[in-house]
């Protein structure tokens, strides 16, 4: 049993690199067909990307993009090992992105009580926002797939009502926005040359831990597991499926209200009509690309920035715009299918070789099996 122990574990190691490198084999092998399809030299294309995201400014660009992005995913990944999707991060965190700018333009509290509130708040109203979704779900049976659709687009017209000249908002040229946030409400950044990093690179990496160590450490994240994995059989062993909903859309809102916050923060200083929008999307697809798991959504938001740098380059080059759009979808799909061959392919090895182990102890010791039935 020791033996058979010691090579399951093996396998699983085995299995656990060979899912990734049979992804990124894939999706190269695809994205050079487009490529080609299109006319390109596939190589040459790879060539100017690896060469323009290699510049000391693309690298802090990549960095600060990848910040929401990742913060994005996480908020998507609380949902997913729930069983839950929730597609309303998007208006989440642009909702309370313009409720902290709000609050943060009217109000002037020392240095970093003025920021942690402005987080507090930003946490609280994506987790009003979400929290909807998850009453709705478990008092009225509601899919929260289209209450967080619906939601979406009620946070965009909540903004744009107040969102105007003489509401919350003040005109400037084209653009209309918040009033901009005092000076200590600014988070600190990396002096770094030629652009800083944004100092909240530092609260992801923390919100990453701490989605970690609750899952993986805690009882709290081990029913949240369970329920995700056999609701019947949590809801037997005592776990309220209900509440876990709840709790995991408000936590899902929580880590939502988090996304907007590096850009208000370290970057715009107010929430104004050129607020980056559809961040939440994109946390979809990041944490399908890192299997839920905080490290491999922290490299899929940084190869999503990076694709996201590079593309831009690529069309200066006089490549098609769409392209790159075209190569992360190919990459999600690549990861996706790859995982799922290599878990089935890992189930039936596994069964096979239980069955094996099982056969050869039968055969060395017969005679015990026998006593056996006749106990039966």
């Amino acid at each position: 049993m020791k033996t058979l122990t010691r090579s399951l574990t093996k396998d699983k190691v085995l299995l656990a690199l060979a899912a990734p490198l049979l992804a990124v084999a894939a999706a190269f092998v695809i994205s050079s067909l487009v490529f080609l399809a299109s006319g390109e030299n596939p190589l040459r294309a790879y060539g100017i990307m690896a060469d323009y995201g290699h510049y000391s400014d693309s690298q802090v660009w990549i960095i600060n993009k990848a910040v929401p992005y990742y913060l994005s995913a996480l908020a998507v990944a609380i949902g997913f090992r729930m069983n839950l999707f929730n597609i309303g991060v998007d208006g989440q965190y642009r909702l309370a992105a313009f409720a902290a700018a709000a609050v943060g333009g009217a109000i002037a509290l020392p240095g970093a009580l003025q920021i942690i509130l402005l987080i507090v708040i930003a946490m609280l109203v994506g987790a009003v926002w979400a929290g909807i979704a998850g009453v709705l779900k478990t008092s009225r049976g509601v899919s929260e797939v289209i209450t967080t659709i619906m939601l979406n687009a009620i946070a965009a017209s909540v903004i744009g009502y107040f969102l105007q000249d003489g509401r919350l908002a003040i005109k400037d040229g084209n653009l209309l926005h918040t009033k901009f946030l005092p000076e200590s409400s600014h988070f600190f950044s990396f002096p770094t040359d030629p652009k800083p990093v944004y100092g909240f690179v530092v609260i992801a990496a923390l919100a990453g831990f701490v989605y970690w160590f609750v899952l993986n450490r805690t009882r709290f994240g081990f029913d949240l597991r369970a329920v995700g994995t056999s609701e019947p059989a949590a809801e037997a062993s005592g776990v309220s499926v209900k509440r876990m909903v709840v709790i995991s859309m408000l936590l899902s809102g929580a880590a939502a209200g988090l996304v907007g916050m590096p850009t208000l923060l370290n970057e715009s200083f107010n929430y104004g009509t050129d607020f980056p929008a559809g961040i939440g999307f994109t946390g979809i697809a990041i944490a399908l690309l890192g299997r839920n798991h905080p490290v491999g959504m922290a490299f899929g938001a940084l190869l999503w920035a990076f694709l996201d740098r590079t593309g831009s380059r690529l069309e200066f080059e006089g490549y098609a715009q769409e392209i790159v759009g075209v190569i992360q979808g190919v990459i999600v799909l690549c990861v996706v299918i790859a995982y799922e061959i290599v878990r089935r392919y890992g189930l039936r090895a596994q069964q096979r070789k239980v069955g094996e182990e099982l056969a050869a102890q039968a055969r060395t010791n017969p005679g015990e099996n026998d006593k056996a039935e006749a106990t039966a």
